[in-house]
């Protein structure tokens, strides 16, 4: 199909890994932190993320977090690790159990079944990550490193509010998500990562984005550029716009800053 874009050809791929090194470099000076935190998922874009912080040569600690995690998920996080500090001394690891914090705070609450429900705790689980990745920052005076790529960040939401979106710096926030595969390609990233199917690994199975989300994201950035008219299009691509649309009104609440109610002068 026209709409999948795969390949951006005029991406100059080491120059612009240069450019988010460099920024992150220069983003630690300014803010007086000691290094970085990478939460480590066994996909693709925290993949990207930990290789560029550790490209910074400033210390780089690498989280694994695993919540009823699958384990092909869990494997490919942990190679991942092990390649990077091959690669990297100044990378280090950790890994923190959070299955039973995450089962204890759930038979604490209300039984429910509902959809609504299971997508709350689905969200739960990110924030227990966010929650333990800013432990580690604190105690070590790091930057929380955020991986979310330009689509979920910026075109549907596809993120946990105050979960995977609670971080201090995105340095792959303005990268499509096959342009993160274009960079990690360039950057050796395992084959096993580069050939996974997508997936935010809160569900406890191989659930995939595009399961949840009902496309993929070659679809999903040509709906973030399209421009024409409708009428023209096919009824796949119909489709498409119609899901990104949906998603991208639906949560505004998370791509934007929080509304703050402005007091007049007058009444102050």
């Amino acid at each position: 199909m026209q709409m999948y874009k795969f390949v951006n050809y005029k991406m100059k791929e080491q120059e612009v890994i240069q450019h988010i090194v460099i920024w992150l470099s220069e983003y630690q000076k300014k803010s007086g932190a000691d290094g970085f935190v990478v939460g480590i998922s066994g996909g693709i874009d925290s993949a990207l993320t930990s290789i560029l912080a550790a490209k910074t040569k400033l210390p780089t600690l690498c989280i694994e977090m695993p919540i009823h995690q699958n384990k092909k998920q869990v494997e490919r996080g942990i190679n991942h690790i092990k390649w990077l500090k091959k690669k990297f001394e100044n990378v280090t690891d950790s890994e923190i159990e959070l299955t039973n914090v995450f089962d204890s705070f759930v038979e604490n609450l209300p039984k429910s079944h509902t959809e609504n429900n299971d997508l709350s705790l689905v969200n739960v689980r990110a924030r227990f990550r966010m929650t333990a990745l800013y432990y580690y920052a604190q105690m070590n005076n790091y930057l929380v490193v955020g991986t979310g790529n330009k689509v979920e960040d910026f075109g549907i939401g596809f993120f946990t509010k105050y979960g995977d979106g609670g971080v201090d710096i995105s340095p792959i926030a303005d990268l499509l998500k096959t342009e993160v595969y274009q960079l990690s390609k360039e950057l050796g990233v395992n084959n096993d990562i580069l050939i996974a199917p997508p997936t935010d690994g809160l569900w406890g199975d191989e659930k995939t984005d595009e399961e949840q989300i009902g496309a993929n994201y070659p679809e999903l950035e040509w709906a973030m550029n399209f421009n024409g008219e409708e009428s023209k299009l096919n009824k796949r691509e119909k489709e498409v716009l119609k899901i990104y649309m949906e998603l991208n009104r639906k949560n505004q609440h998370k791509m934007r800053g929080i509304p703050v109610c402005t007091i007049p002068k007058i009444l102050k």
